[in-house]
């Protein structure tokens, strides 16, 4: 068995561990976690999302995302409507008062990346995107929901 230190699913959790400590006082600081900013992201970029994908794309289990939504829905962050064609299945979206949200924190985002990307180098940041994209479409198909992390 290899060296603990050479395990590449640890060295994935070193480096998002490394990067998430740039972004969480953001985060913090405007009253979110980073599955609540996750979800906010994921609904700002479409119109609508049945639960079941958002799921799916936000890499969240049922349980936690169900209990996330409460907490968005509660603050005014996110919509959610029955499917008109399916009434059992929900369809959310994010709120005006959502997008004013993102837009809050956007700026402060985007220079926590302009930081990385200076120390990390912009050619070396977008290298590694290219290569995780590659390694994740080698490894197999999407995940089971079972499967994934519960973060």
């Amino acid at each position: 068995m290899r060296d603990f230190s050479q395990s590449l699913p640890m060295a994935l959790l070193r480096a998002r561990e490394a990067v998430m400590r740039q972004f969480r006082p953001i985060l913090r600081q405007h009253g979110l976690t980073e599955q609540q900013w996750r979800i906010l992201r994921a609904l700002a970029a479409v119109d609508a999302i049945e639960v079941t994908e958002l799921a799916r794309v936000a890499f969240l289990l049922g349980p936690s995302l169900s209990r996330i939504l409460r907490d968005l829905e509660t603050r005014g962050l996110i919509q959610r409507e029955v499917n008109a064609r399916d009434l059992r299945r929900g369809v959310l979206s994010i709120s005006a008062k959502g997008l004013r949200l993102i837009a809050l924190v956007a700026p402060s985002s985007e220079a926590v990346y302009a930081s990385i990307s200076e120390r990390y180098g912009a050619r070396k940041l977008a290298a590694l995107h290219k290569m995780l994209d590659e390694l994740e479409q080698s490894v197999g198909p999407d995940l089971e929901p079972d499967d994934r992390p519960d973060e």
